[in-house]
């Protein structure tokens, strides 16, 4: 059987990534350029600035990913981008180069929905591992848990009302001064907390999740004591926001029945949630985490989506365009 090359290209927020993978689980190279030092004094990511950089590294980074595959443009079979969710800006930078290049090298243009790519990375990181099962994704834009039918099936059976589980790990660390980004920081300074503090949780009927409380509640807490101690607090706020995902995942295993469940997105590098879901699989549910270097975006993961869009015939033509707010399915 022939092996199929996969360049994948992501540039939905501040990474612009460019990967080669073959076969869909074997990365050859997976190149990221990230912008997390030029955002971090601004406390966020910047839409524009964001756009500006990916324009400027996404043509050095795409060379330096064929580079380090040791192949060359002509061997690759398809070029798979990411066309959303992201910031439509960004979005539209690495779907551009993308056109570009599948128009130049004459080679099918694969569409890659983000949360998808996400997905994906467990693919690489087992690679045994095939659907069905359950996918926790938990990222800065969103928070799901999502039932994997298929490698292009997919039924959301729950997501957040408000903030993502990311939003609000970010949103808490700039308040009490943390900086950008949130979420590791958090998760250091956690470590040397006690989970003493009691915090309010949301809970919303069926699977779908709130963070917007819990996370107003940390802001409250920290205006009316600026001196409250930040380690206690930030293992508080873990705690709570960590119950409140597992208790949906229970509930989603108990209604599925599936006893697979694979995590996804920048939050599950998140040491105290990857240890309490290590503690369910003592209940016979088998637990399956990615690498954390492919926890945060990167174009391997858009890689492995695009190889399962590709082999199903899933090819778009160039008039794909970005959509910010894509929905799985």
């Amino acid at each position: 059987m022939k092996d199929i090359y996969i360049l994948g290209i992501e540039s939905s927020c501040d990474e612009t990534s460019v990967s080669i993978v073959k076969n869909g689980r074997e990365v050859l190279s997976n190149v990221i350029n990230t912008q997390i030092p030029i955002h971090t004094m601004y406390g966020g990511v910047v839409p524009e600035i964001a756009s500006r950089n990916h324009i400027n590294n996404i043509s050095k980074v795409t060379k330096m990913a064929i580079k380090n595959a040791n192949i060359n443009f002509e061997d690759i079979d398809a070029v798979a981008c990411t066309y959303g969710p992201g910031l439509v800006g960004a979005l539209l930078v690495g779907l551009s180069y993308g056109k570009a290049l599948s128009f130049a090298l004459k080679k099918p243009l694969v569409g890659v929905n983000h949360i998808e790519g996400h997905i994906a990375t467990n693919y690489i990181t087992y690679k045994d591992l095939t659907p069905p099962f359950l996918c926790v994704m938990m990222s800065g834009g969103n928070t799901q848990i999502i039932h994997v039918k298929d490698y292009n099936e997919f039924e959301v059976l729950g997501r957040t009302k408000d903030d993502a589980i990311g939003e609000a790990f970010d949103k808490v660390a700039r308040v009490i001064g943390l900086g950008y980004p949130g979420g590791p920081k958090i998760d250091k300074l956690a470590e040397k907390g006690i989970s003493n503090i009691e915090l309010p949780k949301t809970h919303v009927e069926g699977l779908d999740f709130s963070f917007s409380g819990i996370k107003t509640a940390i802001i409250n807490l920290h205006h009316k004591d600026p001196e409250i101690n930040k380690e206690n607090l930030c293992a508080s706020f873990e705690a709570a926001v960590t119950d409140m995902l597992m208790e949906k995942v229970k509930a989603a295993v108990e209604k599925t029945n599936m006893k697979k469940i694979v995590l996804a997105g920048g939050v599950s590098a998140n040491s105290y949630i990857r240890k309490e879901f290590e503690n369910i699989e003592k209940n016979g549910i088998k637990v399956y985490m990615p690498d954390l270097k492919l926890c945060t975006d990167n174009a391997a993961m858009i890689a492995s989506a695009g190889y399962y869009n590709y082999i199903l015939g899933k090819i778009d033509d160039l008039t794909l365009n970005a959509v910010p707010n894509l929905k799985l399915n």
